[in-house]
């Protein structure tokens, strides 16, 4: 008998209150916007357990093609509770992490437009230079710049 596998996670799903802001955010990181749409109806309310829902939907994906990140404008029902400004060691689903080419210029670029650079810049060990920032709406991101051997 085989045993169920694992194959693969599609997507991290975050609730945004500006579609619109979220995708510009999202893509001046470097993802791609990749579908627009809105669900609605019974079946998709039996699925989140919120019985008739309306929700504008819009899937980023990263440059490789394999991570995705789908950002929902709730129409109906009206959201529950906002965990926007929760800190980092909050419970629960926090934040997603990409990795970037050049850490200084991607926050250098960020904050130009408004985010925010939550604790500084590190290095761990000899392997990557880490950072929090908190961008439109409060979206929590972490970035690493992988440190190369030319760079030891």
């Amino acid at each position: 008998m085989t045993k169920n596998r694992l194959l693969r996670m599609d997507n991290v799903g975050i609730v945004v209150e500006s579609l619109d802001d979220a995708i510009s955010f999202f893509s001046e990181i470097g993802l791609k916007l990749e579908g627009r749409g809105t669900i609605e109806g019974e079946w998709a309310g039996r699925v989140t357990g919120l019985g008739s829902q309306c929700v504008e939907v819009a899937m980023m994906v990263t440059p490789d093609g394999h991570s995705r990140i789908e950002l929902s404008k709730f129409i109906t029902p009206p959201v529950k509770s906002d965990h926007r400004t929760a800190p980092v060691n909050a419970l629960g689903y926090l934040r997603a992490m990409f990795t970037v080419e050049d850490i200084d210029e991607m926050v250098s670029r960020l904050t130009g437009k408004g985010a925010q650079l939550v604790g500084e810049i590190v290095q761990y060990e000899n392997a990557y230079r880490l950072c929090y920032i908190r961008g439109v709406e409060g979206l929590l991101i972490g970035l690493a710049e992988e440190i190369s051997d030319k760079d030891k």
